[in-house]
């Protein structure tokens, strides 16, 4: 078996990950899963004229989940809303350092759709228009979440009485 090292800026955000918890009154939230491995990433935003002022994870996850959590939070900020829309993947696991290993691209994925999720709630809250794309987006991260919700209940259920305890 070949061994898999982690790029030092993954290491870095793992052990001392960047916005890290609740956000009292978000602009928007974001919650997301995966399927396959069941990390779920929550991400806040407060949002004033468009651009994003601050942003909060919370990430039930793996090191490259915990990594890429806390890098989003970094590359956002400070940033308009459509600018930060453009921001892919390939940028998150740019920013953590080569090479990622092919079973953990899925995470950098996951902080994405978690920042989408959070512009698209703020749209939503605000009555703004969404574009087509992020909707489209957004009945498929909510069309797995209800199915990691239903398959893992008990997980689900765990993670909530976790998060009230804090």
């Amino acid at each position: 078996m070949k061994a898999v090292a982690y790029s030092k800026e993954i290491m870095k955000h793992f052990f001392h990950p960047k916005n890290i918890g609740l956000m009292e009154n978000p602009s928007g939230v974001g919650k997301v899963g995966n399927i396959v491995c069941g990390d779920v990433l929550w991400l806040y935003l407060k949002v004033k004229n468009n651009k994003i002022l601050d942003s909060k994870v919370q990430t039930f996850g793996c090191i490259v989940a915990i990594a890429n959590s806390s890098i989003i939070t970094t590359m956002i900020k400070g940033k308009g809303l459509e600018e930060a829309l453009k921001i892919t993947k390939d940028d998150v696991i740019k920013k953590l350092g080569n090479p990622l290993p092919p079973i953990k691209i899925h995470c950098s994925v996951l902080a994405v759709e978690a920042l989408h999720e959070a512009i698209y709630d703020y749209y939503s809250r605000n009555k703004l228009r969404i574009p087509a794309k992020l909707k489209k987006e957004h009945e498929r991260a909510k069309q797995t979440l209800e199915h990691i919700e239903h398959e893992h209940k008990e997980y689900v259920d765990l993670e909530k009485k976790a998060l009230k305890a804090k």
